[in-house]
């Protein structure tokens, strides 16, 4: 399909949405680069360049949005927008999503945007989110003008690496048929806590693509909770320094202080210095727990979602998704 997000008759139309894939990444390293640090330029942050991310972790991102890494390509087929778009069932969230610099101020993050929400419409999600910088109010307003309204903050907090007592329960360290059940056993845990929510092809993805690893609390089979991280560094060329949370789940927000135990002796045991969590401002109880932990604020971002399709945390127990990668 070809769109035209400009006004302008000699402007020249942009293919779109397309479908990227693993061989898209150096172009899409290139845009985002170059968006996110103009971002800041124009936020006064006029040192900051954004470096490259990993090729790994934008091959699990392409991965992990299947059909919904879309993007789109300027007359010379280079890419001018992307929106990796993800749901996990019926959690559906945007991002990384950009413009090119040079194709922006003419409609097209409006496009891009509108054509995630409607591919997670059709996908029967409940939840349509994305994250953005809080201090941004341009952002902010052009996300608000297209339907969305501002949640809670996401607080990103490290704790330092520490060996526990006892060596964290893995999912890398089963056996395949064990792995299955363990990965059956946490979809159905996950169901529980939060019913239509499935993070399934996560933990399939970090054990595939050896990005990092899934800790277990309790019996594999039957747990209790569990924590998908990735060790991988997130910038290309950089050195290993965190481990980064991605989903986690709880059946009680009592055993929080267990896992944050068994993620500080993962980051000790794989190098890494510190176990970095984004943690929803839902959740101000385990907030004062990281902190009484020693824990240090990092980072914050808002948390925004489409009008009517917020999310709704459980009445028990406790959901961690990070809406980026």
């Amino acid at each position: 399909m070809t769109v035209s997000p400009r006004t302008s008759r000699s402007a020249r139309p942009l293919e779109g949405p397309i479908v990227a894939t693993v061989e898209d990444i150096p172009q899409l390293n290139d845009v985002f680069a170059e968006a996110f640090t103009e971002r800041y330029r124009k936020d006064g942050m006029t040192g900051v360049r954004v470096p490259p991310l990993n090729p790994s972790i934008w091959r699990y991102a392409i991965e992990d949005a299947g059909d919904g890494a879309l993007c789109w390509r300027d007359e010379r087929g280079r890419i001018a927008a992307f929106n990796m778009v993800h749901h996990s069932g019926t959690e559906g969230w945007m991002g990384p999503l950009c413009v090119r610099p040079d194709s922006q101020g003419a409609g097209l993050g409006k496009i891009i945007v509108q054509s995630g929400m409607r591919w997670l419409r059709q996908q029967s999600v409940k939840v349509i989110g994305l994250e953005t910088m809080p201090r941004t109010m341009d952002n902010i307003g052009f996300y608000s003008n297209l339907g969305f309204v501002p949640g809670h903050l996401t607080v990103t907090l490290t704790l330092d690496a520490a060996l526990a007592e006892r060596e964290p329960q893995l999912l890398s360290r089963l056996s395949f048929l064990e792995k299955d059940a363990a990965i059956s056993a946490c979809r159905e845990l996950t169901t529980r806590v939060m019913p239509g929510y499935d993070f399934t092809r996560e933990l399939e993805l970090t054990d595939r693509l050896t990005l990092g690893d899934t800790i277990l609390v309790g019996p594999p089979d039957a747990p209790l909770g569990f924590a998908v991280c990735h060790t991988a560094p997130l910038v290309e060329g950089r050195t290993r320094d965190e481990l980064r949370v991605l989903k986690l789940v709880l059946a009680r927000r009592s055993s929080l202080p267990q896992l944050l135990g068994s993620l500080a002796d993962l980051a000790r045991r794989t190098g890494t210095r510190r176990v970095a969590i984004r943690l929803q401002g839902d959740y101000p109880d385990a907030y004062r727990t990281l902190i009484a932990l020693g824990a240090r604020v990092r980072w914050t971002d808002l948390r925004m979602s489409a009008y009517g399709w917020t999310e709704i945390p459980p009445v028990e127990g406790m959901i961690l998704s990070n809406w980026e990668i």
